[in-house]
């Protein structure tokens, strides 16, 4: 039976503001969406903010998009309502602000006192008495909710009516180690292979979502003609190669993760609180380990593809604009203006219980642990709270993205 949100929630109506004009056909600006599991919402928050700056009647904005894991899920619900921007949000909007984690995965009891026996009957007996599980979560009921929320055949037909240039949907193949980028088009774009990426023409169904959405060992890997997929984010050493392989002369970049910040010497931190012992610290639990593990997952390709898609940019500047087999990219990156481990553990009693005790025997229940929480926090009251950060803080850069889709460079 399939998963519908309930409605009790719904999604506060779009303000009008000072709208910039509709992208001209021929601009073809690219909008890429990182995974990030929960922190996804993020994302959410920044495009409800970018549908307040086009006209309110506009299409999509963004002629190619790109998606990896939840920013896949994003992508082909926007892909979805192509013709109607605000009303693709909106929906987006709905879906987000009254997630629960059974939605995505199931955490009732039962399930979560089976999954665990199992395991251990699986690790006492060596896997003779019973195969290991496929992963920690069974994320059926994520399918479930995909079949009502995303409509594949409509995107097909925004392709063909001209909505759309368009939509990657990136995973990761095990047997190849390849990065792979389905995508399908309104032209005809020539398959690609460059340095472990690959990018493969198809029709796009819910298995290329679940696919890109299945993070290793949490969910279970996705079988597609011949080869076994896992989360796009494991081998995208390139985040940004697939929109500008399909045309995308411009990038609007929406990650889910702070930006670096400098830290203080350790002899100055000493210096400033003199009862910091010099030793070694607490050993990190295992669920620290996991959420910075699923934290270079998701990030590291992004920060390192912008920088050196900046490098490219000032090379071509310093050629005159021109440069031997490179274009000029114009890129817009929105990252968060806060870290989400603390907003996630004050959201943390939200979880299911029995997942909550999971997550505590992990040790994501403490400080060390809340990275963790933070992508797995599929619950309305996080959501909310990162799609009004979200949102903040594309406003905060109004006038970068209006310049971006604007049909001046």
């Amino acid at each position: 039976m399939a998963l519908v949100p309930a409605p009790v929630d719904p999604a506060p109506a779009l303000e009008s503001g000072p709208a910039v004009p509709a992208v001209p056909a021929g601009v073809r600006v690219g909008l890429v969406l990182p995974g990030g599991g929960a922190r996804a919402a993020y994302q959410v928050g920044v495009l409800k903010a970018i549908a307040e700056m086009v006209p309110r009647d506009a299409p999509l904005p963004f002629r190619v998009i790109s998606g990896t894991s939840a920013g896949a899920i994003i992508s082909a619900i926007l892909a979805s309502h192509a013709p109607q921007f605000r009303m693709g949000v909106s929906s987006l909007e709905r879906f987000w602000r009254n997630f629960h984690t059974d939605q995505v995965f199931r955490s009732d009891t039962g399930t979560m006192l089976r999954a665990g026996l199992h395991w251990m009957l699986a690790l006492l007996s060596g896997g003779f008495l019973v195969r290991p599980p496929r992963s920690i979560f069974d994320n059926q009921p994520l399918r479930e909710l995909l079949e009502i929320h995303v409509n594949f055949t409509r995107i097909r037909q925004h392709l063909d009516h001209g909505h759309l240039d368009a939509i990657a949907i990136n995973a990761s193949a095990y047997r190849t180690a390849l990065s792979v980028a389905f995508y399908e088009c309104a032209r005809d774009t020539a398959p690609w292979l460059h340095s472990w990426r690959l990018g493969e023409p198809a029709e796009l169904g819910l298995d290329h979502l679940m696919a890109s959405a299945a993070v290793p060992f949490l969910f279970p890997a996705v079988y597609m003609d011949g080869e076994y997929y896992g989360d796009g984010a494991m081998r995208q050493l390139a985040p940004l190669s697939p929109a500008i392989n399909l045309g995308a002369e411009r990038l609007l970049v929406i990650g889910v993760r702070p930006p670096p910040q400098p830290s203080a010497p350790r002899a100055a931190a000493t210096e400033v609180i003199p009862h910091v012992h010099p030793g070694p610290g607490r050993e990190p639990s295992f669920g620290q380990i996991l959420g910075f593990m699923l934290d270079t997952l998701f990030m590291d390709g992004v920060q390192t593809d912008l920088e050196r898609l900046q490098r490219d940019n000032l090379l071509i500047t310093a050629a005159g604009g021109t440069a031997a087999g490179l274009k000029r990219i114009e890129v817009v990156s929105i990252t968060p203006t806060a870290d989400f481990g603390p907003i996630a553990q004050r959201h943390a009693t939200d979880v299911p219980r029995a997942l909550r005790i999971l997550l505590r025997t992990m040790g994501a229940a403490n400080p060390g642990g809340r990275t963790l929480l933070s992508y797995l926090l599929f619950q309305g009251s996080f959501a909310r709270e990162l799609i009004a950060l979200g949102y903040d803080d594309a406003m905060a850069r109004r006038a970068d993205i209006q310049v971006l889709l604007r049909s001046e460079p």
